[in-house]
């Protein structure tokens, strides 16, 4: 689907100041959000953190379900998500502040509903690599949506980086949690589409040959009539007298008789 996009501000100074604040809004919240991880993964080693994982199969392990994106099972763990929530979330909350945040709690609960329904009985799934493919996703389908050039740029960043995600949503090595990864895919899926114009699209650079484009179809505007015959210029006029010598020939029928 694709969304008209507004004119540019008349100050492009402005239009460039407030895309920094929102750029750098943007990496603020990601980088909290990183931090709180961290803290999180300190107090892990000092409070037993199995009742917060989940559980697939269980009642008790649906707990974790809303607790375990914050936990990480070691320093490369939390590390590999880190950085891919510092990209990608700084590319979401840039150019999709409105429709992230309310995406955020479709990712988060697909990623846990999912582990803990497709999970194997008696596994423990924890870490917030849902979250980040769920980021991903919404990412690169409002690109494929909305395809403006902000969408399109930030979606094929998130390609470039993470595109290998598309792969990582299918069994492929024991020990990772492709389910939550497959939930968290769902949910940025479904975000995209639910909250496609929850954003008002980038206003965009208008071009000196639009407004003559305009100019010259503004003189038009009164009437849907052609212009009069008269004020159509005549590029040729045929000459009233013919031009050099018209040769008769003999009638050749009246020589054979």
């Amino acid at each position: 689907m694709h969304l008209d996009m507004p004119d540019a501000p008349a100050d492009p100074e402005a239009q460039r100041a407030a895309d920094r604040r929102r750029i750098g809004g943007a990496l603020k919240i990601s980088i909290a959000f990183i931090a709180l991880l961290a803290v999180m993964f300190g107090v892990q080693g000092m409070l037993d953190w199995r009742p917060f994982a989940i559980v697939p199969h269980s009642l008790p392990g649906l707990l974790g379900v809303l607790t375990a994106p914050l936990l990480h099972g070691s320093p490369a763990h939390l590390i590999a998500n880190a950085s891919a929530l510092l990209l990608l979330g700084t590319l979401a909350f840039s150019v999709y502040p409105r429709a992230t945040l309310r995406a955020l709690p479709l990712m988060w609960l697909g990623a846990g509903l999912c582990a803990w329904w497709l999970g194997e009985p008696g596994s423990r799934h924890l870490g917030a690599s849902g979250v980040t493919h769920g980021l991903m996703f919404l990412v690169f389908v409002l690109g494929l949506l909305r395809r403006d050039r902000p969408s399109i740029a930030a979606g094929m960043i998130a390609f470039f980086f993470y595109g290998g995600m598309l792969l990582t949503v299918l069994p492929q090595e024991p020990g990772v949690s492709w389910q939550s990864h497959l939930g968290g895919a769902l949910g940025g899926i479904l975000a995209a589409w639910l909250f496609r114009r929850a954003d008002p699209q980038v206003p965009r650079r208008r071009y000196s040959w639009e407004d003559e484009d305009d100019l010259e179809a503004g003189a038009y505007d009164d009437t849907l009539e052609p212009p009069s015959p008269r004020d159509v210029p005549v590029l040729w006029e045929r000459p009233e007298e013919p031009r050099g010598t018209v040769l008769s020939f003999p009638d050749r029928r009246r020589e054979r008789d």
